[in-house]
């Protein structure tokens, strides 16, 4: 029995849930999302509440029980407030700015690297952290994660760009070697 697949989710005043045949649409004050889900389970309003069950009563079936009710939450969710990531950089040189639309990282290679920004989402910079927010929490998530991979931190002196609150594990230096002969 999935415990989050049975849960229903309450629709918010300002926001309008629209269920077709295998497609659900969100539209809200930040923007509209849809998201095409399997003919596995069923999607229904009642009561001012969008509610998922499934049709079958198979392994795959339960598994995408809890993802569609997750992911349709989280579409409301972004519609309303909106998901957000933080990043920060951590190097001496190291930094970001905007340059118009687009985000201009400069983090010890030869060149600064331009993240193009996407439809639908935003990104901000201050001092040494990055935000990157949206109403789709898959994108939002993938646009932080190309900004990460462009220099994730390093294990020795953690340069690099890090998820705000992330830990990173710490290596200890080469060990200085005493009593050798030279």
């Amino acid at each position: 029995m999935s415990k989050i697949g049975n849960k229903p989710i309450s629709i918010p005043q300002g926001v309008t849930v629209e269920v077709g045949e295998s497609i659900v649409r969100v539209f809200g004050p930040k923007g509209e999302l849809t998201f095409p889900f399997r003919d596995e389970v069923a999607v229904g309003i009642q009561n001012q509440q969008v509610v998922v069950s499934r049709k079958a009563e198979n392994k795959f079936s339960k598994a995408l029980h809890g993802l569609t009710r997750s992911i349709i939450a989280n579409m409301i969710q972004g519609v309303t407030g909106g998901h957000e990531k933080t990043l920060e950089i951590i190097g001496v040189g190291y930094k970001a700015q905007k340059q118009g639309e687009n985000l201009v990282l400069n983090v010890g290679y030869s060149h600064p690297v331009v993240i193009t920004q996407t439809q639908g989402i935003e990104i901000d910079t201050k001092e040494n952290k990055i935000t990157v927010s949206g109403a789709d929490k898959a994108l939002v998530g993938e646009i932080a994660a190309k900004i990460r991979r462009v220099r994730p931190p390093e294990p020795y002196k953690g340069k690099g760009i890090k998820y705000f609150g992330e830990q990173i594990r710490r290596k200890a230096g080469k060990a200085l070697k005493t009593g050798g002969t030279a």
